[in-house]
């Protein structure tokens, strides 16, 4: 079966992955933030793995994956401190998630370096 070189990243499974997690805390959010922090949540953990996807294809390494990727990472984290303040996700959900925020941008960093290093080569 064919494949994206994309589909391949640990950087872009655990994104997606992060994204299903996400998304399963915001299902607790109450209905008036829909349209809302709801939203914007779901677009800026959305973008996470979409931008690995699409800077994946880019033709120059040069492409801004790990800070585009990196700041709706950071967003998203923001957005969960608030619901958290909110009393719509727990303190022990935000930490939770936040273990896999860290690991993610881990990735994130890893991915960067490594287009870098085959930039500079």
């Amino acid at each position: 079966m064919d494949t994206f070189s994309f589909e391949n990243l640990n950087a872009y499974k655990e994104a997606k992955s992060l994204v299903v997690d996400v998304y399963k805390l915001i299902a607790k959010f109450p209905q008036s933030e829909r349209f809302a922090l709801s939203a914007q949540l779901q677009r800026a953990i959305v973008s996470v793995p979409s931008n690995i996807a699409e800077g994946s294809g880019r033709v120059s390494y040069k492409e801004k994956i790990h800070e585009i990727a990196y700041g709706s990472l950071m967003e998203s984290f923001c957005q969960l401190e608030i619901a958290c303040e909110l009393n719509y996700i727990s303190a022990e959900e935000l930490a939770k998630i936040k273990e896999k925020l860290l690991a993610v941008s881990r990735l994130i960093n890893g991915l960067s370096q490594s287009f870098q290093r085959k930039l500079n080569s």
